[in-house]
């Protein structure tokens, strides 16, 4: 079942992206209190942001948000897409005309890691029903390497040691 009013439409998708902002802020949130040896404070933010994670895909299902996998990579591939062609473009140049290096260095590595993520998408989406390769992401910048780990990655040069493995 899903929505079909324009306005509970509208809703469902405010609802969405604010519980899918929590989730990402309160992991922030609980590594932060992890770093300062808070450990209730830790699992609070922890079992709030799986709380806000039932609730978002609560709210994409009733969206009709979930579609078939090869739907999903196509939509994936579209959403990265735009984020490398558009949207950080122009937020990049945002921070440059504001002579924020800090936040046109953030928009830059996230752009060229969209890149990879948009290829991976379509690389998963030509080998379907074909066993996954082994994936690490660099904590630093979110690039996705294949198969292993380099020894310097190739967004933001951190060391192969800030990479971890994707189960």
């Amino acid at each position: 079942m899903s929505a079909t009013d324009p306005k509970v439409i509208e809703d469902l998708k405010a609802a969405f992206a604010g519980e899918s902002q929590a989730n990402r802020k309160y992991l922030a949130f609980a590594a932060k209190a992890d770093q300062e040896k808070e450990p209730f404070a830790a699992k609070a933010f922890r079992a709030a942001a799986e709380a806000e994670t039932i609730h978002a895909h609560s709210h994409l299902r009733l969206l009709a948000g979930v579609k078939s996998t090869a739907e999903n990579l196509q939509e994936a591939v579209s959403g990265e897409t735009f984020e490398f062609t558009s949207m950080y473009p122009e937020m990049i140049k945002d921070a440059q005309n504001a002579g924020d290096k800090a936040a046109e260095r953030d928009f830059h590595l996230a752009n060229e890691a969209e890149k990879v993520h948009a290829e991976l998408f379509k690389k998963a989406a030509q080998n379907q029903g074909k066993p996954a390769p082994k994936l690490f992401v660099c904590k630093v910048c979110g690039h996705v390497a294949e198969g292993a780990i380099p020894d310097v990655c190739p967004i933001c040069g951190g060391k192969h040691q800030v990479y971890f493995e994707i189960e």
